[in-house]
């Protein structure tokens, strides 16, 4: 058993702007149930405060230049103790954790998350306030990228650590004259530290001072040491390769599961998918398609946003809409994107259904009536989408990057004694993505073909015990630093 200090700076239920938050309210809860003693730090914003009043507080931290702050004893779901920073001139304040009411990022993000990474090292050292001492100082993202850095230049012994990349693409990237103010020193301002092309990033400090990195599938840890998808760290993991694990995130399968999902009109397993007709005929009727039983209903739920590809489903449409198929879309971001996708339903009324902003209970029901699930993304450390629509018997179509392909089992990638579960496509152009399309239709058309591979999707293992076994592994592996 291995204590572990999980370092976030969002969990769910307490805050979520994205999948961040569902690792770090669900893994941490598998890790206790595999045996590991894991606390989560957590910033004290105001939604946190509100949520978990009287607090009692464990400690009072001063730790120049960051203004006085307390340490407050909190509880996540699953019993998971946790540890709420409390700095009401950084984190009680209108607004989300990383931006302004107005979207604009908070000015003072690199002090903010400064002070979190800070709290971090000192709780995972010798000088903590607290009796309790973690073996692991598990960071994540850049927002405690600089938790192993803290560490470095503290003195006295400190637990091994671990930093998390859920996405490469978020760096936290401030100007040099930062350092003073996050009470660092300049030396740490060098290519073998935390510069980076002139200014200094967390997440570079993580990955050159933590222990161990990790990142959260086996393929996107092989694609972020190389371009694009590196981010101008690649020549850095590249170098650090023999440290870096990729681990695949997994879902909450009581929270995604067909036959007890209170959103869906009709709850069914993988001997009773004949019921799966009655959530596709509810979900045409919510998006206004008309009811073809031969015709396959492809369902997205995305940000319309260039890493998601949705540019390339809009600029293939049209034949996609002839081979054929409805379309069922859940989504917002990119104001192009969502203008372009209701251009297309005016176009083809019956066939195309867009339904622009999010919608929790929709989301189920996309997931539970579709045919198929369509996730194009030009990259994709892990996704989500692909694991809850094989659960629910919706085979996917997505292009072959990051988790989607250590998720997914295409029918040309498949071992001779696997079944697939989806359709895969190399090259991020709307042609690929045409011709997978086309692939998974006539597949449709194939019924003891579909439904095997509905089944066999159904039958995998996506749940965050397996993922947790393998962070378990890892804390083992890595010894405390002299």
């Amino acid at each position: 058993m291995s204590a572990v200090l999980f370092a976030t700076s969002e969990a769910v239920p307490l805050l979520k702007t994205g999948g961040l938050a569902d690792v770090s309210g669900a893994l941490p809860q598998a890790l206790r149930i595999a045996g590991q003693d894991v606390r989560v730090l957590l910033p004290g914003y105001r939604d946190v405060l509100q949520a978990l009043p009287q607090m009692p507080v464990l400690a009072h931290i001063e730790l120049p230049p960051y203004p006085p702050a307390r340490l407050l004893a909190g509880e996540l779901p699953g019993a998971v103790p946790l540890l709420v920073l409390d700095c009401p001139p950084y984190f009680d304040r209108a607004g989300g954790p990383y931006q302004q009411p107005n979207r604009d990022d908070w000015p003072d993000n690199a002090v903010r998350f400064g002070l979190l990474s800070r709290v971090a090292a000192l709780l995972a050292g010798e000088y903590s306030p607290l009796a309790w001492r973690p073996d692991v100082l598990h960071c994540n993202d850049w927002q405690t990228g600089l938790g192993p850095v803290y560490a470095s230049v503290a003195g006295g012994r400190h637990a091994a650590s671990l930093v998390t990349i859920h996405n490469l693409a978020y760096q936290g990237i401030f100007p040099a004259d930062t350092l003073p103010a996050l009470g660092l020193p300049w030396h740490l301002f060098r290519v073998d530290g935390i510069e980076y092309y002139g200014n200094i990033s967390f997440l570079k400090g993580g990955i050159q001072f933590a222990h161990r990195i990790s990142t959260v599938s086996p393929t996107y840890a092989r694609e972020i040491q190389r371009e694009p998808l590196g981010f101008g760290m690649q020549g850095l993991l590249s170098w650090r390769s023999q440290d870096l694990t990729g681990i695949l995130n997994g879902i909450d399968t009581e929270q995604w599961n067909p036959q007890t999902d209170p959103h869906i009109k009709a709850r069914y397993g993988p001997k009773s998918l004949w019921r799966k007709a009655g959530n596709r005929a509810a979900l045409r009727a919510r998006f206004g398609l008309e009811d073809r039983p031969d015709v396959p209903v492809a369902g997205v739920i995305s940000r319309f946003a260039h890493q998601k590809g949705l540019d390339m489903l809009l600029a293939c449409s049209e034949h996609a809409l002839e081979l054929p198929l409805q379309l069922a879309i859940l989504g917002s971001g990119d104001p192009a994107l969502e203008q372009g996708f209701r251009a297309l339903a005016e176009r083809h009324p019956g066939q195309v259904g867009v339904q622009v902003g999010f919608d929790e209970a929709l989301s189920h029901l996309v997931e539970a009536g579709a045919d198929l699930f369509v996730m194009p993304s030009r990259f994709e450390p892990c996704g989500l989408n692909q694991m809850y629509s094989q659960r629910y018997g919706t085979p996917v179509v997505a292009r072959a990057t990051g988790g989607l392909v250590d998720s997914i089992t295409d029918p040309d990638r498949a071992a001779p004694d696997e079944v697939p579960t989806g359709f895969l496509f190399d090259s991020d152009t709307p042609e690929a993505l045409l011709e997978a399309l086309a692939r998974a239709a006539a597949a449709f058309r194939e019924q003891r073909r579909w439904r095997a591979m509905q089944q066999a999707g159904m039958a995998r293992d996506f749940s965050w015990a397996a993922a947790a076994d393998r962070y378990c592994a890892l804390y083992a592996s890595m010894a405390a630093p002299p």
